[in-house]
């Protein structure tokens, strides 16, 4: 790229589009860049005090049904004064025609340049899009090392799960935003507005301390990192007086004021979800201590009936998507998600509307669950992940189901008229063994042989599917250490040989599986520290792009980059992905707080090397886990006591009574 210019940025926005659209015909899925989607916003550049470029660092087929994104984009954009436009990564064929015509990366709206913009937010979902995040960043002409940014370059910002320990990419990103989004954004977005109404007094330095001030931006140039002679971290502290010592995540208590997305975005090209998606609740007490998201988004916060009934009803009115995703971590963990699935299934009757729950509990489907999923006659997929093979490792895990749970679970489901349900579960968890994976196939073979006896029919399946597990932050899980990928892929193909032994019932049987490699690199950069961001750096630096696509990932590219950088540390691969920690080592997130006490999480860490399990705090005493009084929250579950139904004809049609928002 060209040197980046030093030009104010309100007065560069012009749009790339002359210069793009001639490449486009040269590159695969050109659709992709062009924007002008419905649901989409175009706003003028000039009367906007405030201008957000919005990312999620993968390509537009995954990107764009990102429920985050989509959510901040129309929360900022409603602001008089604010601009928010979307950007994606760009694939390898057109980074290379943009390189050579200097086209930067540009937003899909109005595809102006995304330099020119004053916030760079960028959403992760899993670390293995940190080398998007560097290919966006040069190409945009920014400077790769936040240090090395100077006025004139927007403010990196990220967020998203991953951003509960962005130390790997500490040095790209000048801030990060722990926990829940709409409003954060705003309080940006008021910072950044002042600040620039003010005349900007004392550049990038002063703005990122403002953001720091507010106890909810991570700002990492104001922390410092001591090591020990080992390796380990001594301790992590502010390098001046006016930041905080700790910075805490951010709550959204009140689910149904915010109700969005109320537009959503319809794709052109074809995306990996295309459906009206409404999340109808956030946090989860379950307690699965491998599960990151579980213990992050703590408490659970329930969105009322109503309010899920009138977002369906405008959603799809709006966007004319023919499937209702109803998300959660767990959605049949609703407290009135018989009545929500009851309610919605009578109002789209005879449509070609069909609702989904895109992954259910065992435990928690039943058969009046499965029937008013299936009212219509369509059958969206069914997933169920009981994650363990073996009743042991699902104690480990904490994952309270049983192997009868699961049968009676599946066999409502094929006499309901499902035919194939997909099964997913992870391999190299703590503790595990050969056998306890081997029972994965066991499991599944009585899935078949119960689904045939149930309906009489050998026109049954059912997909299993395994992905490898990774340590990750603020999780009971996050001192323990990973099997190498050779163990994992050794019991992957002994689980596979099982599978197919009884040649009747494996043919019946799927296998989809992602080796151990991809997994240890995750793992990586989910516990990794400062040092990391010098690895990824070089992989990227060496054509690392698309981590997270397996035609794209490069063990060898990632294993070689650490051997190049981390000896100069003391340290190696091994060391931060196979090595258990102990209890008072000093953790790269230890200063980001989710939340959750760490003695907790140690003992929870504890509970589960002696396979003991812990209860629902949604429906027993609290386990002072540490969320609710440290966050002054609270667990807000229903029931609302109202329905989506009495329907009120109109003009022929049934359609619900204009239902209230309020609890």
């Amino acid at each position: 790229m060209s040197a980046p210019s030093t030009t104010p940025r309100s007065a560069v926005a012009n749009s790339v589009w002359p210069r793009l659209e001639p490449l486009l015909p040269q590159v695969a899925k050109p659709i992709q860049y062009v924007g002008g989607e419905l649901g989409a916003v175009v706003k003028d550049w000039d009367t906007a005090a405030v201008r957000w470029a919005l990312m999620y660092p993968d390509a537009y087929e995954v990107g764009l049904p990102n429920q985050g994104v989509q959510i901040l984009y129309e929360v900022l954009n409603e602001l008089p004064d604010v601009l928010a436009e979307r950007t994606y990564a760009v694939w390898p064929d057109l980074e290379r025609l943009m390189r050579a015509h200097q086209v930067p990366q540009f937003t899909i709206d109005a595809h102006r340049p995304v330099r020119d913009f004053d916030v760079f937010g960028v959403s992760f979902a899993t670390e293995l899009g940190y080398t998007n995040l560097l290919t966006a960043i040069d190409l945009a002409g920014i400077p790769l090392l936040a240090a090395d940014r100077s006025d004139a370059d927007p403010v990196v910002v990220a967020g998203g799960h991953a951003a509960f320990n962005p130390e790997p990419i500490a040095a790209f990103v000048d801030a990060a935003v722990l926990g829940d989004g709409e409003e954060a954004v705003l309080e940006i977005t008021t910072i950044v507005r002042e600040w620039k109404a003010e005349g900007s007094p004392g550049g990038r330095d002063e703005l990122l301390l403002r953001l720091a001030r507010t106890e909810s931006v991570y700002v990492p140039r104001f922390y410092d990192v001591d090591y020990l002679p080992d390796g380990r971290i001594q301790r992590v502290v502010p390098n001046r007086p006016d930041v905080p010592f700790r910075v805490h995540k951010r709550t959204t208590m009140d689910l149904d004021a915010w109700p969005y997305p109320k537009k959503p975005l319809v794709p052109l090209a074809e995306t990996v979800h295309e459906r009206y998606a409404v999340e109808i609740f956030r946090g989860c007490t379950r307690g699965c201590r491998f599960c990151q998201a579980g213990m992050i988004t703590r408490p659970v916060r329930e969105r009322s009936i109503t309010t899920v009934g009138q977002m369906v009803r405008e959603g799809l009115e709006f966007s004319g998507f023919h499937e209702v995703g109803l998300l959660s971590l767990s959605s049949a963990d609703h407290s009135e998600i018989g009545d929500m699935c009851s309610g919605l299934a009578q109002q789209y009757e005879g449509t070609n509307v069909s609702l989904s729950l895109p992954s259910t509990r065992v435990d928690a489907f039943n058969i009046d669950l499965a029937q008013e999923l299936a009212r219509n006659g369509r059958r969206t997929g069914l997933t169920f992940a009981p994650e363990g093979g073996s009743e042991r490792i699902r104690k480990v895990i904490n994952k309270m189901v049983s192997k009868d749970d699961l049968i009676r679970t599946v066999v409502t489901a094929y006499t309901n008229g499902w035919r194939q349900v997909k099964l997913y579960f992870m391999c190299g968890l703590p503790t595990e063994t050969d056998e306890d994976v081997l029972e994965i196939a066991e499991m599944a073979h009585e899935v078949i042989r119960a689904g045939r006896a149930a309906t009489g029919s050998r026109d049954i399946r059912c997909t299993v599917s395994i992905g490898g597990f990774v340590p990750k932050p603020h999780t009971p899980f996050q001192w323990a250490a990973m099997a190498r990928p050779e163990v994992i892929d050794n019991r992957l193909r002994l689980l596979k040989q099982a599978v197919n032994a009884d040649r009747s019932l494996g043919r019946a049987i799927g296998f989809r599986y992602h080796d151990g490699e991809p997994s240890l690199i995750e793992g990586l950069l989910s516990r990794g520290d400062r040092r990391v961001s010098t690895v990824i750096q070089r992989v990227w630096e060496n054509g690392g792009r698309f981590d997270g696509w397996s035609e794209h990932f490069s063990y060898q590219r990632w294993v070689d980059a650490a051997a190049e950088v981390l000896p100069d540390c003391g340290i190696d691969l091994d060391w931060y992905t196979t090595r258990e920690r102990d209890e008072l080592e000093v953790l790269p997130w230890d200063h980001l707080d989710s939340g959750l006490d760490k003695d907790w999480l140690w003992q929870d860490w504890q509970d589960a090397l002696g396979e003991y399990e812990q209860d629902d705090c949604r429906w027993t005493p609290c386990f002072d886990c540490g969320v609710c009084p440290s966050m002054d929250t609270e667990i807000q579950i229903g029931p609302t006591g109202r329905k989506l139904l009495p329907l009120t004809p109109v003009n022929g049609l049934r359609v619900p009574a204009t239902p209230s928002s309020s609890r």
